[in-house]
């Protein structure tokens, strides 16, 4: 199995490299073949290691299959406290929200099996998908309306606003999930990590569009303004 690439770090210590093994190795065979199709002696193989290995660091195979389907690998992940804890700005709490699809992109090989494992997930379910749901999407749609709520002045909200979550969230969520369609169609707007951060910007620049929009639409129909 050919590595995936990572970006420049401390060197792991022997056992962080075996367990960072299997999550690769988990990962691609994962992401190919299904939990079912999957074995561990296969898994223990693709990365070299022992298949006791799998037992030590995650407890059997479903430990291993939730710590890849749940764990980004190569990449941290994005700091949302302030925007969980509803201490950042609006423009803040977007970037950070959608920050969280950006930086997987610049890992191209990862970031393409992660989108095949979830949706080989949705189809296979094993049950992480709707955990995913519960503990991940939920939580992040609660506080992205909240921000949202903060910002229009509402005491709680609505569904025009539940839509405007969804929509801004959808933004991150196209560029990360049809990434292979996007490459195919203008395959510059993804080629270098300094393209990828640009997208950062511009999905910045296209939420804030979409919050103006719903600003707009609600003076127009007599509804509390937003504040500025």
């Amino acid at each position: 199995m050919s590595a995936l690439p990572e970006r420049q770090r401390a060197p792991r210590s022997d056992g962080e490299q075996s367990r960072h093994r299997l999550l690769l190795a988990g990962l691609r065979l994962f992401a190919q073949q299904g939990f079912a199709k999957t074995s561990t002696r296969e898994i223990a193989e693709a990365a070299n290691v022992n298949i006791a290995s799998i037992s030590y660091y995650f407890g059997d195979k479903a430990g291993l299959y939730r710590a890849v389907f749940m764990a980004p690998i190569d990449t941290p992940p994005p700091d949302l406290s302030a925007l969980f804890a509803g201490t950042c700005t609006l423009p803040d709490g977007l970037r950070r929200m959608l920050g969280g699809f950006i930086e997987p992109l610049k890992h191209d090989e990862t970031a393409r099996l992660c989108i095949k494992l979830h949706c080989r997930e949705m189809v296979e379910p094993t049950g992480l998908w709707e955990e995913e749901i519960d503990n991940g999407i939920k939580p992040m749609h609660a506080a992205l309306v909240a921000l949202l709520c903060r910002h229009f002045g509402l005491k709680r909200p609505d569904d025009e606003i539940h839509r405007l979550a969804v929509s801004i969230a959808g933004l991150g969520v196209h560029l990360f999930v049809s990434r292979d369609v996007i490459e195919a169609l203008a395959p510059q707007l993804s080629a270098t990590p300094e393209a990828v951060d640009l997208w950062a910007d511009r999905l910045l620049m296209y939420a804030l569009a979409l919050i103006d929009a719903e600003a707009k639409r609600r003076r127009k129909a007599g509804r509390p303004r937003s504040r500025r």
